[in-house]
């Protein structure tokens, strides 16, 4: 995988990972992986408010990134699975943390609120 000419171009760590994960759904699909293989009806179903389109994108972008890997079968009907690569595995660390701070603020908030 050849990464993109814009991601070379960038000198700090932050804006790298904010052009990587740019796009409203791709934390997300990363998270929805997490547990393993999925195929795009899988995926569908679980972000039903997203356009089928907008997450065919967002799975390519992914995919161009090297964060998730594409498995098409030469089968009929066709069949197509996606899963996370090394790299990808590796941002659930990431994600874990956030997942942590969420959970702090949703609390925060709730606290402000009263």
């Amino acid at each position: 995988m050849k990464p993109r000419k814009e991601l070379l171009e960038i000198k700090c760590p932050i804006g790298i990972t904010q052009n990587v994960m740019a796009g409203k759904w791709k934390l997300v699909i990363i998270w929805l992986l997490k547990d393993g293989v999925k195929r795009f009806s899988e995926l569908q179903r679980a972000l039903p408010d997203i356009r089928q389109g907008y997450l065919t994108q967002q799975l390519r972008e992914l995919e161009r990134d090297g964060l998730i890997h594409r498995e098409v079968y030469k089968v009929v009907p066709p069949k197509v699975e996606y899963s996370l690569t090394d790299i990808g595995k590796k941002f659930l660390e990431v994600m874990d943390i956030m997942y942590k701070w969420g959970e702090e603020y949703m609390k925060y908030i709730k606290f402000i609120e009263k």
